[in-house]
């Protein structure tokens, strides 16, 4: 546990005076003031949360993190649970989404296997950090013991310090679990005290019977666990999942080392609502990509007090919306750094505004 309160006691604030002056900038350039809407509060938001006035983004890392749930036992999921190891396989070929979006945008994807119910084959891009042969059916107690679940976030930890040795200026969230639906869903009712129903989705695509059934799983989950809201390590271990905790523990780490770190849907929502509950300041270093079709991942975004960049109706995971996210806050930052100002293109301002940005540009 050393590991993670080292992390979280590093966790700072956004930089005021990287932010002032990103403003200042922005309010210079050739456009009427606040014409580029989010991307110019965007751009202000990634300096703060770096240090720099001018941030530059070279180094893209998309985190994919696999593990399996015991709770497919239930009939949670449209999908058999062998499909997890399946998808990694592909993912580890390139021919998934998240490879596909991954490349039009210049990320690398880092493909973690934190809790496979499986043997995997060696591979050079599958980092291994299996804890466990998934998680335990929650239904019928808790998902994983406390040291299991320290152990989830001390790895996380672990492959975004080893990551940054290989450069990353901003981190994206993804994840891959058949079933993982159900206790991203657990997490977030017994955090926020949300009933089951509001929280839980159709996850891969079951029907109405199924969703009945996934809520009512859910329910017993709670009541048999009954996992404290004030302590967000007993929820993650009796509701979690292996990879959400790996997730939590990236979280923490990316705000640690000051890099945006940019959400994907509700999977890695449920590990930002554990990361925010442990530490709130985490709250400054995120950025959510997208808002799920998952009906929980609103209730995410509006407990932790996140604008989600755009809502596309996607509901994959892997990190898909993430990838897109990297790729409007890369944009973001070119606005800021590459866009040409009023006096260095030689256009006349708006009347009143003239004085105002020469006496902001010289703050």
């Amino acid at each position: 546990m050393q590991k993670v309160l080292d992390v979280m006691t590093k966790i700072g604030h956004l930089d005021e005076r990287a932010m002032q002056t990103a403003q200042a900038r922005q309010d210079t350039l050739t456009k009427p003031a606040g014409s580029l809407g989010r991307l110019e509060e965007l751009s202000v938001r990634v300096a703060g949360i770096t240090g720099n006035p001018l941030p530059k983004i070279v180094y893209k890392v998309i985190l994919t993190m696999a593990a399996d749930h015991g709770v497919v036992a239930e009939g949670v999921s449209a999908y058999p649970q062998k499909v997890t190891s399946q998808m990694v396989y592909n993912f580890l070929r390139g021919g998934a989404a998240i490879n596909v979006l991954a490349r039009h945008v210049g990320a690398r994807v880092v493909v973690v296997d934190m809790g496979v119910a499986a043997d995997l084959e060696p591979h050079p891009a599958l980092v291994d950090k299996k804890i466990a042969y998934g998680t335990q059916n929650m239904a019928t107690g808790p998902a994983m013991t406390r040291e299991e679940a320290i152990r989830a976030l001390e790895a996380g930890i672990e492959i975004v310090e080893e990551q940054l040795a290989r450069g990353m200026d901003i981190l994206a969230t993804g994840d891959m679990g058949i079933g993982n639906t159900t206790p991203s869903s657990a997490i977030v009712a017994a955090i926020t005290g949300r009933p089951a129903a509001e929280v839980t989705g159709r996850g891969t695509g079951i029907d109405d019977t199924q969703l009945k059934k996934k809520i009512a799983i859910i329910e017993q989950v709670l009541e048999v666990n009954r996992p404290d809201p004030e302590d967000p390590l007993d929820v993650l271990a009796k509701v979690g999942g292996l990879e959400i905790g790996g997730l939590t523990g990236a979280i923490l780490a990316g705000a640690a080392h000051r890099i945006p770190v940019v959400i994907d849907g509700f999977i890695s929502g449920a590990a930002a609502v554990l990361a925010i509950k442990l530490c709130p300041k985490v709250q400054d270093f995120l950025i959510a990509s997208h808002c799920s079709v998952e009906i929980g991942h609103q209730i995410v975004l509006q407990h932790v007090g996140l604008k989600p960049l755009m809502n596309m109706d996607l509901r994959l995971g892997e990190g898909t919306g993430a990838a897109l996210g990297i790729g409007i806050v890369e944009a973001s930052l070119k606005i800021l750094a590459e866009m040409t100002t009023f006096a260095e293109a030689g256009v006349a301002e708006k009347k009143g505004e003239a004085d105002a940005s020469r006496s902001a540009a010289h703050r």
